[in-house]
């Protein structure tokens, strides 16, 4: 039997606006046409979580080319430039096997390397995504341990939070400037963060995408 997470542990792992060092790591596994999902969690230890997932999946299940294996990730901090190296890696030699990373924030995206890292795993063939309303139900459904007739009541996270990382995400996989800057003040504990837009980001960026923030006005151009 799996150990679900407890509630506080989801609450501050996967609040968007916590900046918080350690990563959790939600995963769920199908193998060939089966209707079983196979759920799990991890934490970093002295590696980062998804090289320890790695490293156990690897050495406990032996791998039959023909049956197709699927998992997704639900991940607190987005992989870092080495965990995306060793992602691929570990695809590579595998190729039955398709990932899809959810992700509830992004790990130090200013840095180059990080920012290429993600690019090289979309163009890779995984899918990577910013954690929405429907991801955080999904998980408090399925690997939480919520209170009796508590299923309907995760932590109701700022929205806006979810839409400025998936901006920032589609800057980085466009290989965009960034956009979005996280600030921390430390005597109150409050996240803020800068939206700075150049004209690449009008030109390139889906207007919806754009609109979605609720923070962004398009240019009007009058004829």
């Amino acid at each position: 039997q799996r150990r679900r997470i407890e509630p506080r542990e989801f609450e501050v792992f996967f609040d968007p606006r916590e900046l918080r060092k350690e990563a959790c790591l939600l995963y769920e596994i199908k193998w060939g046409t089966s209707h079983r999902i196979w759920r799990n969690s991890g934490r970093n230890t002295a590696n980062h979580v998804e090289l320890n997932f790695i490293e156990k999946f690897t050495s406990e299940r032996h791998f039959c080319p023909s049956v197709s294996c699927s998992i997704t990730w639900f991940l607190s901090w987005s992989p870092c430039w080495e965990c995306s190296k060793a992602i691929r890696g570990f695809l590579s030699q595998h190729p039955s096997v398709t990932l899809v990373i959810y992700v509830s924030r992004l790990f130090w995206h200013l840095d180059q390397q990080n920012r290429q890292g993600l690019r090289d795993l979309v163009n890779s063939g995984v899918t990577v995504q910013i954690m929405r309303v429907p991801e955080y139900d999904h998980c408090w459904r399925n690997f939480v341990n919520y209170p009796p007739g508590e299923e309907d009541h995760w932590p109701r996270y700022p929205v806006v939070w979810m839409k400025l990382y998936a901006l920032e995400l589609h800057c980085i996989i466009l290989s965009l400037p960034p956009c979005l800057k996280i600030l921390r003040r430390c005597q109150n504990q409050l996240t803020l963060f800068r939206l700075t837009l150049q004209n690449c980001h009008y030109q390139m960026i889906p207007p919806h995408i754009l609109l979605a923030t609720g923070l962004i006005q398009l240019p009007v151009t009058w004829r």
